[in-house]
């Protein structure tokens, strides 16, 4: 049994089910995460004090973070790029890469976790921390998942390429628009958190 507009767009709303599908999923991502960023700026307008984020958090590893993943975002176009132009190599290697900036950002997540809990800046120790450890904890865990899918599609999955090239390539576009999804976040995570 073949299912219907997996490839081809439906006529209903011009896409195929698997871009439907991911937008629908980001769509309840942008609620959970505008959420919690309401939440914070709720917290910081009743706060009587809130410390700046460059006088609690290590701004430096922050901003290294941050060009590991706007590299990852660069990466993954390419890995996409490279399925349109028929290569599947070049695909390998650009979602190696991908994957493997995204292990360096969650490194230097841990040694930011370690070195705050061990100056004793733990989410019960203020407000602000409790903010910071909710919001770059949820941060990471879509990272995890998101290593989790693209090992995937590196790894066994790249075996539907022999058999439905257009149906692994439309899964890595979705796979790329959660991802940059997941780098967006942290471009307004950085600043509130770290910068402001």
């Amino acid at each position: 049994m073949d299912i219907p507009y997996t490839v081809a767009e439906r006529p209903d709303t011009g896409v195929n089910n698997v871009k439907l599908g991911i937008w629908l999923f980001l769509a309840s991502e942008v609620m959970l995460f505008g959420g919690l960023f309401s939440t914070y700026v709720l917290l910081r307008l009743m706060a009587v004090e809130w410390p700046f984020g460059s006088d609690v958090l290590n701004v430096p590893m922050g901003t290294f973070n941050t060009a590991v993943l706007i590299g990852s975002s660069v990466t993954m176009v390419f890995a996409y790029a490279s399925l349109k132009m028929d290569d599947l190599a070049r695909f390998k290697k650009f979602m190696a890469m991908t994957i493997g900036l995204s292990l360096v950002f969650m490194v230097v997540k841990g040694f930011e976790y370690s070195h705050e809990f061990d100056i004793g800046n733990f989410p019960s120790t203020s407000t602000y921390l409790a903010i910071y450890f909710t919001m770059t904890g949820l941060h990471a865990l879509h990272i995890i998942g998101g290593i989790i899918v693209n090992s995937y599609f590196l790894g066994p999955g790249s075996k539907m390429w022999e058999t439905n090239k257009a149906q692994f390539t439309n899964r890595i576009e979705a796979a790329g628009l959660y991802w940059h999804f997941v780098d967006l976040v942290w471009i307004f995570l950085f600043p509130i958190l770290y910068l402001l």
